[in-house]
């Protein structure tokens, strides 16, 4: 019987949770996650998780927030002033936004902090300092 192995391209059903239950994710409805191990694209404790698993098997796999998004960096904290904010925006706590650097490159960032003259803004991961719950379903092995 198959088996997953490091640079096999797999399709996977999966369901992402919180340590609480709370759903953050899922293939359900969709089609299967389709990707090759040991590119680097998902995080280390998914593909860890999967590797041995036969065609068709299902398991629930933990994730420690080491392989998966780390600990929050503080170095991805910042304070903007209002002033370079769009115009018409009124910074909500929560509210997501998307900035691009010199290089092009997008940058997901969430209001953490409102102040006076500035906001706090948070570029981490939403999953960064959590564990994370897969249910996962193997539906496909390529080599």
């Amino acid at each position: 019987m198959t088996q997953v192995k490091e640079n096999n391209t797999v399709k996977v059903h999966y369901t992402g949770k919180l340590a609480d239950g709370h759903v953050f994710d899922t293939s359900e409805g969709k089609e299967p996650l389709s990707f090759t191990l040991g590119q680097g694209k998902l995080i280390p404790g998914f593909e860890k998780g999967l590797i041995d698993m036969k065609l068709n098997e299902k398991k629930t796999i933990n994730i420690a927030k080491e392989d998966a998004y780390g600990d929050p960096r503080q170095d991805l904290f910042v304070e903007v002033p209002k002033s370079e904010l769009p115009q018409d925006m009124a910074p909500e706590i929560g509210m997501g936004l998307v900035s691009r650097s010199p290089e092009g490159q997008e940058m997901n960032l969430m209001v953490v902090e409102i102040r006076e003259e500035s906001v706090i803004l948070d570029g981490n991961h939403p999953l960064a300092g959590k564990d994370l719950v897969f249910d996962l379903e193997v539906v496909a092995i390529s080599e």
